[in-house]
């Protein structure tokens, strides 16, 4: 078995040590875990092959988002502002 060397922060060397503390395993195997977990994703996310599966993503997409419009982007920043005064008024 190889043995690998990394450089992380102090930081996120305790939030990973507690994580795998939390789920009974040892750093080294949280990592690996972790390594492989990502791995698998990447792997799995497959590039669109043509104009025609970009199409069809959409659609199936748009098919999928079930009734209603989605808002526009200055509907979501009035939403967002709105929110952003509530807090303020509320400090």
């Amino acid at each position: 078995m190889a043995r690998v060397q990394i450089i992380i922060p102090d930081e996120d060397r305790d939030r990973f040590f507690s994580q795998a503390k939390r789920e009974g395993m040892t750093l080294s195997a949280w990592l690996r875990a972790a390594a492989h977990e990502c791995l698998e994703a990447r792997q799995a996310a497959k590039p669109f092959e043509s104009p025609e599966e970009l199409e069809a993503f959409f659609r199936e997409s748009n098919a999928n988002a079930g009734p209603g419009r989605e808002p526009d982007w200055e509907e979501h920043l009035a939403v967002m502002r709105e929110s952003q005064l509530r807090g303020i008024a509320d400090a």
